[in-house]
């Protein structure tokens, strides 16, 4: 399938807040992830808190060690709500 990619302002914000040397990583995972999200290589798993709270299945991909990228389907739009460590699961 085809999809469109969106992000939300939260996303952006802890984007720019990262450390420079973890762009690289970002940028080698969005390669993969605008080809395929569930792509193996990218370990995307659900996170049942945060569907709980969007009302909707949330999933996240392993960018590098504890950094991930949380994201939602709607249709044929992928919609990237967050970028972090754990920590993002929380809300």
């Amino acid at each position: 399938m085809a999809y469109r990619y969106v992000a939300q302002p939260q996303f952006w914000r802890n984007f720019k807040k990262m450390p420079r040397e973890q762009w690289t990583s970002v940028r080698r995972t969005w390669q993969i992830f605008k080809v395929d999200p569930f792509d193996s290589r990218l370990g995307a798993h659900k996170i049942h808190g945060l569907s709980a709270i969007f009302n909707r299945t949330v999933y996240a991909v392993v960018v590098e060690g504890d950094l991930r990228i949380t994201f939602y389907i709607d249709g044929n739009t992928v919609v990237t709500t967050n970028i972090g460590t754990h920590a993002i699961y929380r809300h």
